[in-house]
């Protein structure tokens, strides 16, 4: 046996017997060990510890915006963790970096969102913004302003606050003891969310939270006038609007943030993931002017709420040199242009593949619906999508599924360095093993 087999053995037994993974099944972690081991990526491609080669149709967690192997990203942290590795941003200590990053995100946010709280990523971002806008009711004087709308359908991470948030009954049934004071509205209703502020009274209501496109939850796209609907009715009952750009923040829709699609300024945005392009953790919560006035005027005392990591230098040093990378390489652009190919190649496989339904997408993000029946949206019995990305991980390309409830989906979000014979070549991997699994089924 080559050293190298001897290598992967024992890292698949090693893997096993130690490393819980996170959403994952650990029933065939044990069974069948990693499903792939990576070593290394460049550009759209991950390779793996035996020298195969994937496109990551995902950009890993919809996260790796500036693609795979930047060196630049690396030399910035390497400068900042020889010069201040890191410092608490505890009792008003600070930092150049995080001070520089929070300045930076005051300018490229829209509107007068002005003010930055730093997290470790989005679950931390999620928990922080409903405390934070909790704490702010209290201080303005209505402490019964306590509950949080969120949607059914929405993703909002795992921490004990973003898991109650979260809309997908599947998080939710994890555990026996969930946050209080969440309510979700129909996905897409503005009419749901009046009928609960009448229901609940807008003096118990907190804020209306929302991704502006749902991730996990299937990539669903809002419809014209729903935000702007939204934004409307929050302004109407004194509710706060908070924006989780945590997936869709820094470029992924052809847009710096998906939020300026609809030209809606929220109250509060949650950030991370494409923040670093993933490159190191970090996340953020960014409040309007406004709102950062009033807690300063109105504050006495510490504000108690903080994590170690909240302003981490070497993290800030790597998000300001890796939004340097999106402003300068115009990726943005890139990924609206490239947004334009991705749906054009989605469009072409609905009219070719009979399995194909409803396909959806702006910008680098997008999905496509497994049904056995395009007209009555008839689902198969045995959900293929996971049929359908093993086989192209097989073939060399890495996508998810998403297979809560009767969804049966196949969601996209590449890096915004893809160029078109990348998505070309992605939809070809795609349309194969599609049609590989309709020929075994």
């Amino acid at each position: 046996m080559s050293n190298q087999h001897l290598l992967t053995n024992e890292l698949i037994e090693l893997d096993k017997k130690h490393f819980i993974h996170p959403t994952s099944s650990i029933k065939e972690q044990q069974e069948n060990g990693p499903a792939v081991i990576l070593k290394e990526g460049h550009g759209v491609y991950v390779t793996d510890i035996n020298g195969k080669t994937y496109i990551e149709g995902m950009a890993s967690l919809w996260n790796v915006n500036v693609g795979y192997g930047r060196k630049e990203l690396a030399q910035a942290a390497k400068e900042q963790m020889e010069q201040l590795a890191f410092s608490s941003c505890f009792a008003t200590f600070s930092n150049e970096p995080a001070i520089r990053l929070a300045a930076k995100l005051a300018e490229i946010t829209p509107g007068d969102l002005s003010a930055v709280f730093f997290t470790s990523g989005g679950s931390e971002s999620n928990d922080t913004a409903y405390k934070l806008v909790r704490h702010y009711w209290k201080l303005k004087g209505y402490p019964n302003k306590t509950k949080i709308i969120s949607r059914k359908k929405a993703y909002h991470g795992v921490a004990i606050g973003a898991t109650s948030a979260t809309g997908i009954q599947d998080f939710q049934n994890m555990t026996t003891a969930l946050a209080p004071e969440f309510i979700h509205a129909d996905t897409f209703s503005a009419d749901s969310v009046r009928e609960i502020i009448e229901r609940e009274g807008a003096e118990n209501i907190a804020a209306f939270l929302a991704e502006p496109i749902q991730g996990a939850g299937g990539v669903n796209i809002p419809p014209d006038g729903y935000f702007q609907a939204i934004r409307k009715i929050c302004d109407e009952n004194n509710i706060l609007f908070i924006a989780d750009e945590v997936i869709t923040g820094f470029g992924r829709t052809g847009k710096m943030f998906a939020c300026e699609h609809w030209n809606v300024v929220p109250d509060v945005m949650l950030i991370a993931k494409g923040i670093t392009s993933g490159y190191i953790p970090l996340g953020a919560v960014v409040l309007r002017e406004k709102l950062h006035r009033d807690l300063i005027q109105l504050s006495e005392g510490t504000l108690l709420h903080g994590f170690t990591y909240s302003g981490h230098p070497t993290a800030c040093a790597v998000a300001l040199r890796n939004i340097q990378i999106i402003e300068e390489e115009n990726l943005v652009e890139n990924a609206r242009l490239m947004g334009e190919e991705l749906h054009k190649q989605l469009k072409m496989l609905q009219s070719e593949l009979p399995i194909v339904g409803e396909v959806r997408s702006l910008g680098l993000i997008g999905a496509l619906e497994i049904v056995k029946n395009k007209q009555t949206n008839e689902r198969f019995e045995k959900k293929l999508a996971p049929m359908i990305i093993h086989e192209a991980r097989q073939r060399g390309l890495i996508l998810r599924t998403v297979t809560f409830g009767d969804a049966d989906t196949i969601v996209f979000s590449p890096p915004l360095v893809i160029n078109k014979q990348e998505i070309e070549k992605m939809f070809q991997i795609l349309r194969d093993s599609i049609i590989a699994v309709m020929n075994d089924e």
